[in-house]
């Protein structure tokens, strides 16, 4: 499967985006889907997951209340809601695809990477 993330971009302390990955390639729903996240000088990081039927999901810490991920199996693609944004989300974020359908929260569970969209929040 072949994935292309969208949605990024600048914005102000305390704005939203919504991210989105287009899935290419066939048995969509047969993927778990994650986004992930890596800052200037850090180590990428969880962000969310969800499992192949959207009934699960899980959250970092550190975005839980803010940030809703979410997929439509029907159009190949998963997203991530970001709201009240902190100049510390500020990354480039990465969705990845897990066959096998279970949610997972480390990296190398991971089958497949897209290419990444930059996230700025300005203080």
């Amino acid at each position: 499967v072949q994935l292309q993330a969208s949605g990024g971009g600048l914005v102000h302390t305390g704005g939203s985006l919504r991210l989105s990955c287009a899935a290419s390639g066939r048995s969509f729903s047969s993927y778990a889907l994650g986004w992930f996240r890596q800052a200037p000088g850090k180590e990428r990081e969880f962000v969310a997951a969800i499992g192949w039927t959207g009934g699960t999901t899980y959250n970092a810490d550190s975005v839980k209340g803010r940030f809703t991920i979410s997929r439509n199996n029907a159009k190949n693609t998963v997203y991530l809601q970001m709201n009240s944004l902190k100049p510390e989300d500020t990354a480039i974020y990465y969705c990845a695809a897990r066959w096998g359908g279970v949610a997972a929260t480390t990296a190398p569970e991971y089958d497949y990477w897209g290419q990444g969209t930059l996230v700025t929040v300005s203080s």
